[in-house]
C-alpha cells in the first residue's frame, strides 16, 4: 500500500519537504501527497511522488465539510502509514478520520492524535529537521524540483543570456527590502535583470524595470506571467537570485541557483535560510529588536524598519561579487 504525506503549510515549507519525500520513496516507493492547490504543480513532477491530492483548505474545501470529504477519499485508498510534518489540528484530524493505522508526526501540538510522535530537532535547517521523520541524517537528500521541458521553454522565451533574478515580494510586509529598484539599476551596468514573483508582486516588478530602463540593458518583469513550475525553471536559469526571506529562496535552493538572501525581522537560526555552502544570508545582526516574530509582521512594530533599511545596496552588490555566481554561471 502507498505511503501518504500530508503537507499543507506555506509554499516554502512544501519545497523544503521534498527531501523527506525522497527519503520515504527510497524506503517505501513513490508516495502520495496531500498539499495546497498552489503547491500541487511543483510536486506533480517530483520523482518521489506518485499522486498529488490538492486540498483547498481555505477555499472550496474549507471547514468540516471539506475535511470530511477529503478524509473519505483518503480512507478509500487504504493507506497503511501517513507522515505528518505540519503540526496542525487539521493535518492530525485527516489522518485519524481517514483511518490510517500508522500516523507519524512530530511531538507537541496535536501529537496525541498520532500513533508515533518523534522529537523534532531544535537546530539545523528545516529541510534537514523534517528528515528526522524518516530517521535520516541531515544532508542525505537535498531539496529538489523537476520542471518539465515545456516549463523550461516558457522560461527561456522570456530572456536569453545571463541574468540576475530579483524577488522583491513577500506576503509579510516587513520582510520586503525597499531597495530592489536601486539594486537593479546598479546590476544593469553589468548584466540583465529579471523580477520574479506572483501576481501580487507585479507593481514591485514594474519598479525594477523602470529603474533599469535608463541604462538600456535588458530587464523583464516576470511577476505574475508564469506558472509556479515555470517560475522555478526561470529561477533555475538565473546566474543568481537576490530574495527576501520568502518562497523564491527555497525555489532557488531546490533549483541549484546561487542565493543572496536578505533577512530583516526574521533570522536564519529559524532554519529557513540558504542551505548550500557558498550561498549568502545578510542581516543587521546588532539590532536588539531582531527577530521580532517567527514570520515577520505586516509592518515594523517599532515603526523604523531598520532591519531592512540599513541593509545597503552596496552590501548586497558585495555579496553577489563574493558569491562569484556571475562568473560561475554567466
Amino acid at each position: 500500500m502507498p505511503t501518504l504525506v500530508i503537507q499543507t503549510a506555506f509554499l516554502g515549507d512544501v519545497v523544503l519537504t521534498t527531501p523527506l519525500l525522497s527519503a520515504l520513496a527510497a524506503h517505501h516507493g513513490p508516495v502520495d501527497v496531500v498539499t495546497t492547490p498552489i503547491a500541487a504543480p511543483l510536486l506533480e513532477t517530483h520523482p518521489a511522488v506518485r499522486n498529488v491530492i490538492p486540498y483547498d483548505k481555505r477555499g472550496s474545501d474549507r471547514g468540516w465539510t471539506g475535511l470530511r470529504k477529503l478524509s473519505q477519499r483518503l480512507k478509500a485508498e487504504r493507506y497503511q502509514r501517513a507522515y505528518l510534518p505540519h503540526r496542525s489540528l487539521r493535518t492530525a484530524a485527516l489522518g485519524v478520520l481517514a483511518r490510517i493505522p500508522s500516523r507519524i508526526g512530530f511531538s507537541g501540538g496535536w501529537s496525541f492524535l498520532y500513533t508515533e510522535a518523534r522529537p523534532k530537532p531544535a537546530l539545523g535547517h528545516e529541510s534537514d529537521r523534517l528528515l528526522a521523520l524518516a530517521d535520516k541524517p541531515p544532508g542525505v537528500y537535498p531539496p529538489q524540483l523537476r520542471p518539465r521541458a515545456a516549463d523550461e521553454q516558457a522560461a527561456a522565451a522570456l530572456i536569453t543570456g545571463p541574468f540576475v533574478a530579483l524577488a522583491p515580494g513577500s506576503i509579510w510586509g516587513s520582510k520586503r527590502w525597499p531597495y530592489y529598484p536601486a539594486l537593479a539599476a546598479r546590476l544593469a551596468e553589468h548584466v540583465a535583470v529579471v523580477a520574479v514573483g506572483g501576481t501580487d508582486d507585479v507593481a514591485l516588478g514594474d519598479q525594477i524595470v523602470a529603474a533599469v530602463r535608463p541604462s538600456g540593458r535588458p530587464a523583464v518583469n516576470a511577476c505574475g506571467r508564469l506558472t509556479l513550475r515555470e517560475s522555478a525553471a526561470l529561477i533555475g536559469r538565473a546566474s543568481a537570485l537576490v530574495t527576501n526571506d520568502s518562497a523564491p529562496l527555497h525555489l532557488a535552493t531546490a533549483m541549484g541557483t546561487p542565493i543572496v538572501a536578505l533577512f530583516g525581522p526574521t533570522v536564519t537560526e529559524f532554519g529557513f535560510g540558504p542551505l548550500r555552502p557558498g550561498d549568502v544570508a545578510l542581516g543587521i545582526d546588532e539590532l536588539p529588536c531582531r527577530p521580532c516574530s517567527s514570520h515577520g509582521p505586516p509592518q515594523c512594530p517599532l515603526g523604523h524598519h531598520r532591519c531592512m533599511r540599513e541593509l545597503t545596496v552596496a552590501a548586497v552588490i558585495a555579496a553577489i561579487e563574493e558569491l562569484g555566481a556571475l562568473r560561475r554561471r554567466g
